[in-house]
């Protein structure tokens, strides 16, 4: 039970690190890319006319927020945390590419970042020493 209670509060810690860094990028692409004086609430037509640099700083900045958070995850809880932030992240990321028309290869990009990110966040984590090591038996 304490393990499934810490690997819980790991995915916790790890998804809430995504979502502040995810407002971070999206707080970042507001300034860079502000919404125009006659918004008319059409989200789909906004990302059509995103500038590539800043689709591709986006790229980088979603894969830090990947990596930070399967990193977090892996560090508090086990690889098993990581790995169910990586699939959540994974599910949001799938949604927005798949509801809004980014150019091709911003996609094509975030698919190849996704795994790529991820991978790195949870087998970037050197194992802990054990209780039994640390203790001299």
């Amino acid at each position: 039970m304490k393990t499934l209670f810490g690997s819980f509060l790991a995915e916790i810690a790890g998804i809430a690190v995504a979502l502040v860094l995810v407002v971070g990028v999206e707080f970042f692409s507001s300034i860079v890319h502000p919404l125009p004086a006659n918004f008319d609430r059409n989200i789909p037509e906004h990302v059509k006319r995103y500038p590539a640099w800043v689709l591709g700083v986006v790229v980088l900045a979603w894969g830090a927020t990947l990596t930070a958070a399967t990193w977090l995850a892996t560090r508090i809880g086990n690889r098993v945390a990581g790995g169910v932030v990586a699939l959540l992240l994974a599910c949001a990321l799938i949604f927005n590419l798949a509801m809004l028309p980014y150019a091709m290869w911003f996609k094509v990009a975030m698919l190849v970042m996704l795994p790529t990110a991820c991978l790195y966040g949870i087998f970037r984590v050197k194992p802990r020493p054990s209780t039994m090591m640390s203790h001299g038996r």
